[in-house]
């Protein structure tokens, strides 16, 4: 019995000189047992190096485990643990089940507890508890510790509920890991594999207190058990010192076995002790040799000289910060022969870090092992599963079912989910009820509709038929964790799920990537042994669908599966506490940040930060406090940094991967104290030529030139542009796609706003005579490429189940122009009917558009049945204030939505592009009035809008607003001709064009308890109509006949000396008759831009409009307004005065010119 510490600085060969003494030692006693107990992770590593040591290549007395492994061990021989051990899946299934029984008693943890993630954090906490030594009655005397500070109280009780709960509920059935190790110490004595043995623990930093009292009972049973302390040679290993020094851990644990070999009357033998004043490793390497024997120790030790050996570089990002170190790597090894296993990369955020260093190692060809465990929440079978129990859960819910059908194992091809999904979101397809029932209903524009549907129905039927035995379990309310295990078992052979695995890891296992190959050949068998878990420990209970769920997540969230490189020579990347390196020459440490290292400690779990702080003055150990973290981490660089044998590289990003700026961490600035000579390197802003070293790589910064090239931004970097450009044509594998890139960079940059289609494609596209709306040609204005998408191609956004605001525009029509018949019908006009009666008459027109509109859509939810009160709101308001607005003149509504569409004989419409083409203008004007003055008939158009156009005269210029002079001139046409067919000789002038906006407006008022009519007449205001009204006098008395100074109705105001203010939009009967002849010359025009084939990507830009933002098709064309600038039309904004002199002029009309102007 005797207890003995190796002791040494990081790379002083103590574990060399350990290992060949136990190798010496088993050789010569080949009868007894030595047992070397390291870090999980460590054991394989270990392992190898024993086998590769000793004489005879082989260990036969001597045995590599870890703290499980040896109790697994020593159960084997002794027995003792008839229960089956509860990992930390199995913890979680309890857990869940325990915390449901439970819910009512909580307190501040019953709103959080079915969070996602949340059960893991509490099955933490309690492992926490077990790990050091801490019962129900531990934990209990906490509770009242923390009685004054509420909020851990109330959590402490919590935790303290859930954990007496868990462990009855696992009493005499199962055992802990945890426990384990108790249960361990107690069967020691039994063991002889132990008895006599020597017992070697490296590798360590420090134990727990449960680990504490198994080493405590080895010491009892073994002949002699050694310890691996890491400590610098300048140290005193018995003197005690403050949690701040580097080797504080070091001193606690040889202070806290010391104190044990005490307590059980152990023989202490004589500490091995290494003093060499350089360390082995660093015999050869002055740089490194410093680093190890000055970090982190006081005070600073400066180096005097240079050396080659430690790198500091910075990095404009983490991407371009792997980007150096791949290149890094490549140089080694081309020019000093490095093997790719002599180098490895570590960093304190693996999460941040791995997948960028997947893409960048493999863009630079380099072999490399990610030490990482992966967690397979993301997997396709647990998604198949999860999203599986989620229809059943929520009904067929929309969402939950195409969860379903995408996660790839459902047997549904994307096509069929893609159809299917376009006409449930078009029907408003969802719900138990809606997909257990046949499909009847027709899309308005489905072909062969009937051979769809039944194609839909046999998609849907195969999904209702796979997902029925769970939905069964459901319907029986309360099932057994048994009953629902089988019927998802069931359920998941139906789906013939393992032949699909099958398949997938065959298909990686081609294409190279192990690793996936790994992940698919052992889910299957993960998720079964979860169920079997939850059969053993949750068969007889009775649980709900939505209950058995949450304890499937619980475990699947837990489900981990590590990896071992697949062959020898590669790099390892990996964690700075949990990868063990061993013999490196180069060591790149990457993600030298702030917030990394040290690593952020987040919240701390259920207990705080703040609350462990607070806790540590107790009577009973926790784990560390942040604070204490902190230090123990300097501990763990110390040792990483160490271990390289001639480079180090510390590396650090100046922005993080969402762009926002990050400093370096505090190591850089104690590395430079340590290095006054260390410069901070900044590889990537060496010359181009010097970072080629992959071609993909070197084909990412060709694109970049190419483009810069073919927007002839390309300067002294051409003839090497050229050069480089020559040498990847050259090449077979890269030649394709150089090729794909310049035809992208230069059809996008020079041919994209002339794009046409030959003049015969474009007549069979669109048709001789082209039937369309005015909002079309505003379209191809507007963007032509837009409008061939739109027009020619005839893409659409999917239809939706849903009330938008372009719905609500035409129930906003639709209402109007009916309530203005019901108003005839009931004897009223729009200028006498009483407000009651306009409320009634709105709300029943509202009532039967409603029910018809959209398959009944706006009582299909509560938000679409508000929708309905809220519209019944805006058209109270809106018919109210148009009577209003009548009342205020002495015009009187002539026609209501009068369509020109089937008026083939007007010249407005019906405009000729050439001899064999010609355009007809399809459309409907909301609302006519007129108003008869002895020989002249006063003509005002209005448009109801349900958005906030305004019109605008530059806009009408460049074809942006063409719709309101068109609606004026087949108006003015229309009443003309009706004249002539009555024989009336009355003269049809345009009196205004002009906008309605529906809306029931607040507005802002700076009085305390404004007066009622003050509100009514803002309101009023903001209801105002928008448009063109005409500058004569009599005419503008006829619209309002009280304006003054300014109109409550109108886009008119008047100045003091009687003139109109510069913001009136007013316009004389000649500019009226110019707009109106300019609207037909840029119809025309339009037009046969459109016949012509123009297609160019040409989208406009004007003051604070654009045609991209909310254009429907920017996900196709893909336009980028930064490389596409030149093809943007920066549209000048106009006042009304220049705006007309431009139109003039594009008409070729003089000032002085005008007269023989007439209106249509």
């Amino acid at each position: 019995m005797g207890l003995r510490f190796y002791i040494g600085a990081s790379g002083s060969g103590k574990s060399y000189q350990l290992y060949n003494h136990i190798i010496q030692e088993a050789m010569a006693n080949p009868h007894m047992n030595y047992l070397i107990v390291v870090p999980d992770q460590f054991t394989m590593q270990t392992q190898l190096e024993m086998v590769r040591r000793h004489p005879n290549k082989g260990i036969m007395n001597i045995d590599v485990l870890s703290f499980g492994r040896l109790s697994h061990r020593i159960f084997e021989e002794v027995g003792g643990n008839d229960r089956p051990v509860l990992d930390d899946t199995g913890k979680s299934l309890v857990l869940r089940r325990v915390a449901a029984g439970l819910e009512e008693e909580l307190g501040v943890m019953k709103r959080n507890i079915r969070k996602p993630g949340y059960i893991s954090e509490v099955k933490s906490a309690l492992s926490e508890f077990m790990q050091y030594g801490l019962g129900t009655k531990e934990v209990e005397k906490l509770c009242e510790y923390a009685a004054k500070r509420n909020a851990l109280a109330f959590k402490l009780k919590d935790l303290h509920l859930l954990y007496d709960g868990f462990l009855k509920y696992i009493n005499e059935r199962y055992i802990t890991t945890e426990e384990t190790l108790d249960l361990l110490r107690k069967v020691l004595p039994r063991s002889k594999v132990v008895k006599g043995s020597v017992i070697v623990f490296d590798g360590f930093t420090g134990f727990t207190p449960v680990q504490y009292n198994v080493i405590q009972e080895l010491m009892l049973q073994a002949r002699e058990v050694i310890v691996t302390v890491t400590m610098g040679v300048e140290e005193n290993a018995y003197l005690q010192d403050g949690e701040q020094k580097l080797f504080h851990l070091s001193k606690k644990t040889i202070h806290d076995l010391d104190r044990l070999c005490k307590e059980a009357g152990v023989t202490r033998e004589p500490d091995e002790r290494i003093t060499d004043a350089v360390v082995y490793r660093y015999r050869d390497n002055a740089g490194l040799s410093h680093l190890e024997r000055a970090l982190f120790r006081y005070p600073v030790q400066e180096y005097k000289g240079t050396q080659d050996s430690i790198h500091l570089f910075e990095a404009s990002a983490p991407k371009e910060e792997l980007r150096q170190v791949c290149l890094e790597i490549r140089r080694l090894v081309r020019e000093q022969k490095y093997c790719y296993r002599d180098i490895a990369v570590v960093t304190g955020d693996l999460e941040r870090y791995g997948f960028l260093a997947r893409e960048m190692f493999g863009r630079f060809d380099i072999p490399y092992y990610l030490d990482q465990t992966n967690k397979l929440v993301l997997n396709p079978l647990i998604e198949f599963i999860r999203s599986a129990l989620l229809v059943v859960i929520q009904e067929y819910s929309y969402e939950a079912v195409f969860h379903f059908l995408r996660c790839g194992m459902a047997g549904v091809t994307p096509d069929e989910t893609d159809r299917l999904e376009n006409y449930c979101l078009t029907m408003g397809i969802r719900g138990k009820k809606a997909w257990q029932k046949k499909f009847t209903r027709r899309k308005k524009k489905q072909e062969e509709a009937a051979a769809g549907l039944d194609e839909l129905n046999a998609v849907r039927e195969r999904v209702v038929s796979m997902l029925e035995p769970l939905m069964q379990k459901k319907s029986e309310k309360k099932a057994t964790g048994k009953e629902l295990v089988k019927a998802l078992y069931a359920f998941i052979v139906n789906a013939s799920i393992e032949e699909k695995l099958e398949a997938y890891e065959q298909y990686f296992t081609e294409q190279g990537e192990l690793v996936k190959a790994k992940e698919y050949a052992q889910i299957y068998r993960l998720v079964m042994e979860l169920l079997e878990q939850i059969c053993g420990l949750l068969g007889e209970e009775e649980l709900e669908i939505k209950e058995f769920a949450d304890i499937l997540d619980a475990g699947f969230a837990e489900i981990k599966v590590g990896t071992i490189p697949q062959t020898v020579d590669k790099v390892v990347i990996g964690d700075i506490e949990r990868t063990r390196l061993c013999e490196v020459k180069a060591l790149f440490f990457i993600g030298v940040n702030d917030g990394i290292i040290p690593k952020s400690g987040g919240t701390g779990g259920i207990i705080s930060d703040i609350d462990r702080e607070f806790l540590q003055e107790s009577e009973f150990e926790l784990a560390p406090t942040p604070r204490q973290q902190m230090y123990i981490q300097r501990l763990y660089l110390y040792l990483m940094m160490t271990k390289p044998t001639a480079h180090l590289y510390l590396s650090y990003a100046k922005v993080d991967n969402e762009g926002k700026s990050i400093r370096p961490a505090y190591l850089v600035n104690t590395v430079q104290r340590l290095f006054p000579e260390l410069v901070i390197e900044q590889p990537q802003l060496r010359p181009m030529e010097e970072q080629m070293e992959s071609p993909t790589d070197t084909l990412a910064y060709l694109v970049e030139l190419l483009r810069r090239y073919a927007a002839e931004e390309i300067g002294e970097e051409r003839r090497f542009f050229i050069t480089l450009y020559d040498t990847y044509v050259r090449n077979e594998r890269y030649a394709p796609v150089l090729e794909q890139m310049r035809k992208a960079a230069f059809s996008y940059l020079s041919n994209a706003d002339t794009n046409r289609l030959p003049r015969e494609l474009a007549r069979l596209l669109y048709g001789q005579v082209l039937k369309n709306s005015i909002s079309r040609l505003e379209k191809f204005a507007s963007c032509a490429y837009a409008h061939f998408l739109e027009y020619g191609l005839s893409l659409e956004d999917r239809d939706k189940y849903s009330f938008e605001n372009v719905d609500m525009g035409n129930v906003f029509h639709a209402v109007l122009e009916n309530f203005s018949d019901k108003l005839a019908e009931e004897g009223y006009t729009w200028f006498d009917f009483p407000k009651e009666v306009g409320e009634r008459i709105v709300g029943a027109c509202l009532e039967d558009y409603a029910v018809s509109y959209g398959e009944t859509i706006l009582y299909s939810s509560k938000r679409n049945e508000y929708m309905i009160t809220r519209m019944h709101r805006i058209l109270n308001r809106t018919v109210l204030t148009l009577q209003y607005q009548l009342q205020k003149g002495a015009f009187t509504p002539e026609n209501f939505e009068l369509s020109f569409q089937m008026t083939s004989d007007l010249n407005a419409v019906n405009i000729a592009l050439s001899d064999e083409e010609r355009m007809q203008l399809i459309g409907r004007i909301d609302r006519v009035d007129t108003c008869r003055q002895e020989d002249k008939l006063y003509v005002k158009i209005i448009d109801y809008k349900s958005g906030s156009k305004k019109f605008d005269l530059a806009a009408l210029y460049y074809g942006l607003q063409l719709q309101l002079v068109v609606y004026m001139n087949a108006a003015v046409e229309v009443l003309k001709k009706k004249n002539k067919k009555e024989k009336n000789d009355t003269h049809v002038i345009p009196a205004a064009m002009l906008y309605y906006h529906v809306s029931d407006p607040m507005t802002e008022t700076d009085k305390g308890n404004p007066d009622i009519s003050e509100i009514q007449a803002a309101i009023l205001e903001e209801l105002r109509m928008t448009g063109m009204v005409s500058d004569d006098e009599e005419v503008i008395q006829l619209l309002d006949r009280d304006f003054d100074t300014k109109s409550s109705i109108l886009p008119v105001a008047r100045k003091k000396d009687g003139s109109f203010t510069k913001a009136s939009s007013v316009l004389s009967d000649k500019d009226f008759e110019t707009v109106s002849t300019y609207v037909n010359h840029k119809i025309k025009e339009l037009g046969v831009s459109i016949l012509d084939g123009d297609i160019g990507l040409n989208p406009y830009e004007q003051k604070d409009a654009d045609a991209c933002t909310y254009c429907d098709y920017k996900g196709v064309c893909g336009f980028d307004k930064k490389l596409g600038a030149k093809l943007v039309r920066h549209l000048e904004d106009m006042e009304q005065e220049v705006a007309m002199e431009r139109i003039k002029q594009s008409l070729g009309i003089d000032e002085q010119e005008g007269d023989g102007q007439e209106w249509q």
